[in-house]
């Protein structure tokens, strides 16, 4: 008789095999004191594979066919949790800066934006939105927003641009008339979808900020907001290089109200604002 998948508890042994897989793949880093809630997350993909106990899981997961198991991990693990118009000072600070390249976009110039690790989706839609109500035409510039996750199914959700009603959050009543369109599920419960001329603004890929980056050309800001709070001092230090590279030197950076990069001046950075930064000029 199988053991019911409620008592199915995750050993140390296992718990240290899929956080150091998790640390590997995606830099997340899990320590013993949210074993709970590992096993919680996981016992699904248990459920979903058949397998009775989380050592044939740790087995199937770290073998050669368990390559597109370890995304269903990943996206298990990760928090994937976001609000529109977060800490609205950054869109203040990115306004300000659009702003001030308005004449050169308006002759023929371009403008990037990257919102890594983009979750489903509400902050690349509040980048559009706060770019629309500042600049109406925009659409006839070339203005594009880059939004970028490790996990395939909040990807595949932002792609649709549809928000219950408890993901509308922080977003007042004019802006949801203005910018989206109202109807019902089969729940019987209220859903918005962004508008396309809004959601049109935002590419939604998969990507993995510890793998390679496959952009061309630089951003004029790049959020990174709420996302390497999970990573250790190793991979963050990594990290900032990498940005610095990606960000043109008129550019901002903008990290989650309880993120830093310590001594920003190693990696090319000068703090100019809360969690924001800006190329040092050479």
């Amino acid at each position: 008789m199988k053991t019911a998948m409620k008592n199915v508890n995750l050993d140390k042994h296992s718990f240290q095999a899929i956080a150091d897989l998790a640390y590997r793949e995606s830099g997340l880093t899990l320590v013993d004191e949210k074993i709970m809630m590992i096993q919680s997350r996981l016992r699904h993909r248990l459920r979903a594979l058949k397998l009775d106990n989380f050592t044939d899981y740790c087995d199937f997961v770290l073998s050669e066919s368990g390559y597109d198991e370890r995304k269903q991990l990943i996206s298990a693990l990760t928090t994937n949790v976001s609000h529109f118009f977060r800490e609205n000072h950054h869109f203040e600070v990115l306004l300000s800066l659009v702003k001030q390249k308005l004449p050169t976009l308006r002759n023929g110039g371009r403008l990037r934006i990257w919102s890594a690790g983009c979750s489903n989706g509400q902050e690349a839609l509040s980048v559009a939105i706060k770019l629309y109500e500042a600049i109406p035409d925009i659409s006839r510039l070339d203005v594009r927003i880059l939004a970028t996750d490790i996990d395939p199914k909040v990807v595949q959700f932002a792609r649709t641009g549809c928000y219950s009603e408890r993901l509308m959050n922080g977003v007042v009543c004019d802006l949801r008339e203005k910018y989206f369109s109202q109807d019902i599920d089969l729940n019987d419960e209220k859903t918005y979808t962004a508008r396309s001329e809004v959601h049109s603004l935002v590419q939604f890929n998969e990507l993995n900020l510890l793998g390679s980056w496959p952009m061309q050309g630089n951003f004029d800001a790049i959020f990174c907001r709420n996302v390497v709070i999970y990573f250790d001092a190793k991979t963050q230090t990594a990290l900032w290089p990498r940005f610095h590279q990606m960000l043109k030197s008129d550019g901002v950076f903008f990290l989650g109200h309880s993120e830093r990069i310590a001594d920003p001046s190693t990696f090319g950075f000068r703090c100019s604002g809360p969690t924001t930064y800006t190329p040092i000029m050479a």
